[in-house]
């Protein structure tokens, strides 16, 4: 059945990807690799993932130098969780360190900082996930299935019309697609572009722009044909990718912590 490209749809992750996080037999056969300078947190992440996943090996590293020769070393690794405040890297550089040593990783930043450009920094670097150390522990489990099952998870910006929701992206099929083609697009489309990268509505993209909604709906064909995606959730995830982040999260610079 054909869908109308620009209506609203959820960009949440559907159950398939909900349910890959294990296997059929009931074990995980996962191995994830946290990273933090306090031995209390680290230990606090691998409980919480070790409820998730019972039979995953959890590793642990608490400098980014151990870090790279961890994720060199060991192989099939499933996810890291790393912190941005290490002793001997202090932000987005170790980020950057960690995907360059084995991009294929997925990559989740557990921080203490909420700052939006430190979170839109880490994103368009190529973390997929960001978590908050002041969330809720429900954070870390809501984020690890969308990012295993190839999404892109975020908190959800405060002064956000979301309620608090997180910022998630869930479409595996989406289209890999540099910043180029993005920055072709005009200043409206990218816009509405970010909007809908908060998780807004048609209406409500249309109400912020302060033009009709079906204006909105034209942009979005505009510019799902440009990017090569088929659907709202593939061309947030494509945005993303191309290093775009939510209007909120570019309100503030980016610094370190």
């Amino acid at each position: 059945m054909a869908h109308d490209l620009c209506n609203d749809e959820p960009t949440t992750p559907d159950a398939a990807s909900q349910d890959r996080d294990r296997e059929p037999d009931g074990r995980s056969g996962r191995r994830f690799l946290i990273v933090d300078d306090h031995a209390l947190v680290r230990h606090g992440l691998s409980l919480m993932i070790r409820q998730r996943f019972t039979d995953a090996d959890v590793y642990e590293a608490g400098t980014l130098s151990d870090a790279l020769d961890k994720v060199r070393a060991l192989p099939g690794l499933t996810a890291v969780l790393f912190d941005l405040q290490l002793e001997d890297s202090d932000g987005l550089p170790g980020v950057e360190a960690m995907l360059e040593a084995n991009g294929q990783v997925p990559l989740i930043v557990v921080s203490g900082t909420d700052d939006r450009g430190v979170i839109a920094g880490c994103i368009r670097a190529g973390a997929r996930g960001f978590v908050s150390k002041g969330c809720e522990a429900t954070a870390l489990d809501q984020a690890l299935p969308v990012v295993l099952g190839g999404g892109i998870y975020a908190p959800a910006p405060p002064s956000s019309a979301r309620g608090g929701q997180p910022i998630v992206i869930a479409d595996p099929a989406a289209p890999s697609v540099t910043a180029a083609p993005v920055a072709t697009l005009t200043e409206r489309q990218q816009s509405v572009l970010r909007l809908l990268l908060e998780g807004r509505s048609n209406k409500e993209i249309a109400r912020a722009l302060g033009v009709l909604e079906g204006t909105i709906k034209v942009h979005l064909r505009s510019i799902m044909q440009r990017l090569g995606a088929r659907n709202r959730t593939q061309l947030a995830l494509v945005a993303v990718r191309a290093g775009m982040a939510p209007e909120d999260m570019t309100a503030a610079p980016a610094h370190k912590h």
